[in-house]
């Protein structure tokens, strides 16, 4: 089978409060869903009607058949998940303080088992005749991920995304983070990211030279996210700036990743940049609005109509 997007690393069971504006100590009840970054990007563009799998790996335990059946049951294959004996699922619990305030606790030890992708492991056939393959540089924190993912972007022909995503609590040595993300960055032909990712992938946080330093390390366009301000996106001969969609803020942690699936059906669909980029931003838009990140993924009609909303 030939996948429209295959997506590479982190996943996680996210344990996310019913109370909202409550700390964590005080949380009375909890809701369970599939997440990480990468895992979520493809759920998202499944919920466009792509055929997306994500390569990952969890522990041999009831979390780890929850993502299998979570995947299956939002329409994602689980062909390359696979467990790891002796290392639990990852857990991440979250505080919701709305608009802008969204604490993570990862509970990844003593490893995350998506930090065990080994790459004699990896299905070369079906990552290089995917169209779209999406990695992020939380996979670059630790070996043997570190070599699986490189691997994986190096061998396909195609579209490579590679998502700054930038976690340092993730990193034993976050100084090491700008010299593997420089060499994904060769390795990828788009480039997504916040300001921050982009200053650690790069060295610069101002927008435009920020776009600029992405693009001169080889990939064809960069989308640089800007928070309050909106979205620049580059290529060599076109920069597009998208001002953000508003809405009232619950819980903004899987906007990104919504975002990011956002990204992938445009690419696919052969949208033009600006049309793209704001597809996008509405899509993660939709759901900084809703508590959940899987789960909240919006369909295209959802998204469309809120682009047609009054702005």
């Amino acid at each position: 089978m030939t996948f429209d997007l295959i997506t590479m690393g982190r996943v996680s069971v996210d344990v996310y409060p019913h109370q909202v504006g409550t700390p964590l100590e005080d949380v009375e009840s909890f809701g369970k869903y599939l997440g990480g970054s990468p895992t979520n990007v493809a759920v998202a563009a499944a919920r466009y009607g792509r055929s997306a799998a994500v390569i990952t790996r969890t522990g041999e335990d009831p979390f780890g058949r929850f993502i299998h059946k979570a995947l299956q049951g939002y329409g994602v294959d689980d062909r390359f998940v696979t467990a790891v004996p002796g290392l639990p699922t990852p857990l991440a619990f979250c505080e919701i303080f709305p608009p802008d305030d969204f604490p993570l606790y990862f509970y990844r030890y003593p490893k995350a088992p998506d930090l065990e992708i080994r790459p004699d492991e990896l299905d070369l056939d079906a990552i290089r005749s995917a169209r779209i393959v999406w990695a992020t540089v939380t996979g670059l924190s630790q070996e043997p991920s570190r070599e699986a993912t490189l691997t994986a972007l190096g061998e396909h022909p195609g579209q490579t995304v590679i998502d700054l995503d930038y976690r340092p609590m993730l990193w034993d040595d976050p100084s090491e983070a700008p010299h593997w993300a420089g060499l994904a960055l060769e390795r990828a032909t788009v480039a997504v990211g916040n300001l921050e990712e982009c200053e650690v992938a790069v060295g610069e946080r101002e927008p435009h030279a920020a776009a600029r330093a992405i693009l001169a390390r080889g990939p064809e366009l960069a989308i640089v996210k800007m928070g309050p301000e909106g979205v620049l996106a580059a290529t060599a001969g076109e920069v597009v700036e998208v001002p953000p969609v508003k809405v009232d803020v619950v819980n903004g942690l899987g906007a990104g990743d919504a975002f990011g699936g956002a990204v992938c059906h445009g690419l696919l669909a052969g949208w033009e940049l600006r049309r793209l980029v704001e597809f996008a931003g509405a899509a993660g838009a939709i759901v900084a609005s809703r508590i959940a990140c899987s789960d909240a993924m919006p369909t295209q009609d959802e998204v469309d109509e809120l682009l047609k909303e009054p702005r």
